[in-house]
């Protein structure tokens, strides 16, 4: 049996403290125990209540949460109380944990992202995208817990990416599965960390992923371009990768695909970074909006045909 209870029809490896997979699996058959969960809507999301994350005996439950994040895309929580520690041992339990390049050297907790906007900083997280598609190796998940958080306002959207690639016409999706996509830190950060591309590019050079990646644990095929991070599709001209990219990225908007959370202070979001894209809703400015994030690493996109 595997770590879900269920039987397990391919492959398991060890990762630090988590399960890995390397094969597709029944999402249905997960098995999310004794979770109270309550879905958000049909296509992505759902709310996990009466758990306490910095409980001592949390470590039971992480096949649980890991399997209900699995089936539902994003996993929400309400009325944590944990300390930034807390938080950074909870996402531990999922895998290895990246730090990202914005987090301050001297910070004494380097895996925690801080996110604060409020009088002086306008959102400016509010474009759908995946995280750090940049890397070679973007990102399994991230753990976001709003610390304060406007009376009104700051919602983030989910869409689920998969049923986006499932809603592409026949001829679109075998088009799409045969190209890869350039993805480039410098489109937002050389701004926000005020730096010039080919500085960045040293550390972090453009990463090539497939436009569909195949999510590793579920099977599922999932479109991976977002308006953040992608520059251009190889092999295509400027204005036909412009237009491609273009009707990929709309995917993204469709009501029907998302679901949406309001935030209280406590709240946390789970988000599976290989199926999900997000958007931080930009309309509380000049009030204040603090997040903190811890991101989870992940493995390399790639496409089975």
């Amino acid at each position: 049996q595997n770590a879900f209870g269920g039987h397990t029809p391919f492959r398991e490896r060890e990762t630090n403290m988590a399960t890995t997979f390397d094969g597709p699996i029944d999402k249905q058959a997960l098995d999310t125990g004794a979770l109270d969960i309550r879905p958000m809507t049909p296509a992505i999301g759902a709310e996990i209540h009466s758990i306490d994350l910095g409980a001592s005996d949390i470590a039971a439950r992480i096949p649980e949460i890991r399997a209900a994040l699995l089936k539902y895309g994003v996993v929400f929580f309400r009325d944590q109380d944990l300390t930034q520690e807390q938080h950074i041992t909870f996402a531990r339990a999922f895998g290895e944990l990246e730090v990202h390049p914005a987090t301050p050297k001297d910070q004494p907790n380097p895996e925690v992202l801080r996110i604060a906007h409020g009088p002086k900083s306008r959102g400016q997280e509010n474009n759908w995208h995946s995280d750090v598609t940049w890397r070679e190796e973007p990102s399994l998940g991230s753990i976001l817990m709003a610390r304060e958080v406007p009376e009104c306002g700051g919602d983030t959207c989910f869409a689920n990416m998969h049923l986006a690639y499932e809603r592409l016409s026949e001829q679109m999706k075998r088009f799409c599965e045969g190209l890869t996509a350039v993805h480039d830190i410098a489109r937002v950060f050389a701004k926000r960390l005020d730096k010039a591309p080919a500085d960045l590019h040293e550390k972090y050079p453009p990463m090539r992923h497939p436009v569909i990646r195949t999510h590793p644990e579920t099977g599922e095929r999932v479109v991976y371009v977002n308006n953040g991070f992608t520059s251009h599709i190889e092999g295509l001209s400027k204005q036909e990768s412009e237009w491609v990219l273009d009707q990929l990225y709309k995917t993204a908007w469709d009501v029907e695909i998302q679901c949406r959370f309001r935030w209280q202070a406590g709240s946390i979001a789970f988000w599976d970074n290989r199926v999900c894209q997000h958007l931080a809703v930009s309309d509380y400015f000049p009030a204040r909006r603090v997040m903190e994030r811890v991101t989870i690493a992940g493995d390399k996109p790639y496409f089975t045909p």
